[in-house]
């Protein structure tokens, strides 16, 4: 395991395109996965601050969000994915002008119903008081300062024996796609029928190349992959896009995405150069 950082505050991104992509997902999956009646366990790896002022002094400083939810938060022509999501930032807002932005456990709770529970974790000693603070009175949901990758092995399988993980780390590390593959690897092997979704940066091709075969190596089955693409890698330093890795993702999903990732590439690319991709690396 990784010496722990805390450098990383994700209120200088909130609401950038890596967002919009992320929790598009993952308001498609909630919403296919609490049909069912029985109680659905949540977990958060890295939950952040729970949400983020746009006009705050972190947020002006890289302005992501305007290359991000700002392109389509008042779009009315949005696929129905994409429209549910708008309609839950559009809701944390409460007025017309977009000030604010949910991070992705609001979103989960939002979403989620009575009976069932949020386990989120988040160990910046500046954004755990503040999540701590957003849910304080919601005994669904649970807030735990501790390090997600190595917490988030303890709460699998959950009671409910229904689970979605969102793993969402920031990547500052070298070693971090290992530690995140090797992570749910673990999760994997002790609660086989969970799903999860693991997000990751777009900064090389030989990255999700090395992704790709450590989801073999893993023996992970019913992998979905997803990839949003806003700028040419060959123009654009950094990150030039993101992708989400799905294991047992609904069956519903892939339809979902077919309507939602081609939009967003449409609105959210930088140039000629973005597409989205959506691909199946493992079947069941």
């Amino acid at each position: 395991m990784p010496d722990i950082m805390l450098s990383y505050r994700h209120s200088f991104h909130a609401g950038n395109f890596a967002d919009v992509m992320k929790h598009v997902v993952l308001v498609a999956l909630l919403r296919y996965m609490t049909r069912k009646e029985s109680p659905l366990c949540y977990i958060d790896t890295h939950a952040g601050a729970g949400g983020y002022d746009l006009h705050g002094e972190h947020a002006r400083r890289t302005a992501e969000s305007e290359e991000g939810i700002g392109r389509i938060y008042l779009a009315g022509d949005a696929p129905s994915p994409v429209s549910a999501y708008l309609e839950l930032v559009r809701s944390f807002n409460g007025t017309g002008e977009l000030l604010r932005y949910p991070g992705s456990p609001w979103i989960a709770a939002e979403l989620l119903r009575k009976n069932d529970r949020l386990m989120l974790c988040e160990l910046h000693g500046s954004d755990y008081p503040q999540l701590k603070r957003m849910f304080g009175k919601d005994r669904r949901v649970h807030c735990h300062a501790e390090e997600g990758y190595k917490f988030c092995i303890g709460l699998v399988p959950p009671a409910e024996r229904r689970g979605l993980v969102l793993m969402d780390p920031s990547y500052e590390l070298a070693n971090e796609y290992q530690t995140a593959m090797a992570t749910l690897g673990k999760l994997y092997r002790r609660f086989a029928t969970g799903t999860y979704a693991l997000w990751y940066p777009l900064l090389a091709e030989r990255r999700t190349g090395t992704l790709q075969r450590a989801v073999e190596r893993l023996g992970l089955r019913d992998v979905l992959n997803l990839q949003l693409i806003v700028a040419d890698h060959k123009s654009q330093p950094g990150m030039h896009g993101c992708g989400m890795i799905l294991v047992n993702p609904p069956w519903t999903l892939r339809n979902d995405m077919e309507l939602a990732l081609p939009y967003l590439a449409g609105k959210l690319g930088r140039g000629v150069d973005s597409a989205c991709r959506i691909e199946l690396w493992s079947a069941e």
